[in-house]
């Protein structure tokens, strides 16, 4: 709620920023990604999200106010397109309100940066390591390898994705490494830290460490890990569907969005949930095994395409 003074500010900004733009450029059609002051009367936009239903720590009348303000943002656009599939969906209420936006809508499924090359866990495209636990290329049958140790291959080991804002991305860090003493797997923590981060002391042995990967190896790593621990942020998510990946979601305290989208998919038997305060690395393996997203993004196939042409039809 102290945000919004800040929010309202960049808003005026971007406005400020796509004025310049359209006068220079004058382009056809406008895409923005949650950007609420990319829009104008002259031009055809659209406005992607996920959240039509904005959760608050403060309860039904917190999370009416602030979805009225949301679509008084939002109904200025053109069309409005929800990246989740018709029905239930992914995100629950979150993109399935009570109240739409007053503005056509469309479902475009899930979004993902992964996915392009489905059979690449299949040919054999482990992320290998060498002897100091540094990716090696595409295809490697280095010996060094994630799970090699135990005759298992690339995907006997565990993946921690880190993410999301101090000092609570620190303080999972700090409980993981706590937890991953012992382990009977190998992990992978890749910090989140795009910048770089301090070294950390006292690390189990045979654990690797990257402050951050690049799109592409991200993509072998998450395919060849036995499942993925990570926060349940919504890009996060949609990857883990797109790639089928097993997983264990621990929301950022505080953060209504993440509560609410771990607890839900845990009771749809997709992802296994657990608090950052009671995480446990022996309850996480143990709890892994019983959760899947299967062939759950199957479901969101084309509905993109069709939004695109559809949006191209009416600007041009």
């Amino acid at each position: 709620m102290l945000s919004i003074p800040k929010f309202l500010i960049r808003i005026k900004r971007e406005k400020r920023w796509l004025k310049a733009f359209l006068h220079r450029e004058r382009p056809d059609l406008i895409i923005s990604d949650n950007r609420y002051g990319l829009w104008s009367r002259d031009v055809f936009c659209v406005f992607v999200t996920h959240q039509l239903h904005i959760r608050t720590p403060f309860g039904r009348v917190g999370d009416l106010m602030l979805q009225q303000m949301n679509y008084h943002f939002i109904r200025r656009f053109s069309q409005c397109w929800v990246v989740d599939v018709e029905g239930s969906g992914l995100a629950g209420e979150l993109s399935h309100p009570a109240i739409f936006p007053p503005i056509p809508l469309r479902y475009i499924g899930w979004l993902s940066r992964f996915g392009a090359g489905d059979g690449a866990e299949r040919s054999g495209d482990a992320p290998g390591m060498d002897a100091a636990g540094r990716l090696s290329k595409p295809g490697s049958n280095d010996e060094a390898q994630p799970g090699a140790r135990s005759g298992t291959g690339g995907s006997d080991y565990i993946l921690v994705l880190l993410s999301g804002p101090e000092p609570q991305r620190t303080l999972l860090e700090r409980r993981i490494i706590e937890q991953s003493a012992g382990c009977p797997r190998r992990i992978v923590l890749v910090r989140g830290l795009p910048e770089g981060g301090a070294a950390i002391e006292g690390l189990p042995e045979g654990m690797v460490v990257y402050d951050h990967l690049p799109a592409t190896d991200l993509e072998r790593v998450i395919r060849q890990a036995a499942f993925v621990i990570a926060r349940p942020g919504y890009s996060t998510v949609m990857d883990l569907v797109r790639l089928e990946k097993r997983a264990v979601l621990i929301p950022t305290p505080g953060q209504s969005e993440q509560e609410y989208l771990g607890n839900r998919l845990a009771a749809n038997g997709w992802a296994a949930c657990m608090t950052q305060r009671k995480f446990s690395m022996t309850a996480a393996v143990a709890a892994a095994g019983a959760f899947s997203f299967g062939s759950l993004h199957q479901k969101d196939r084309g509905q993109l395409g069709i939004a695109v042409e559809e949006a191209l039809a009416n600007c041009g």
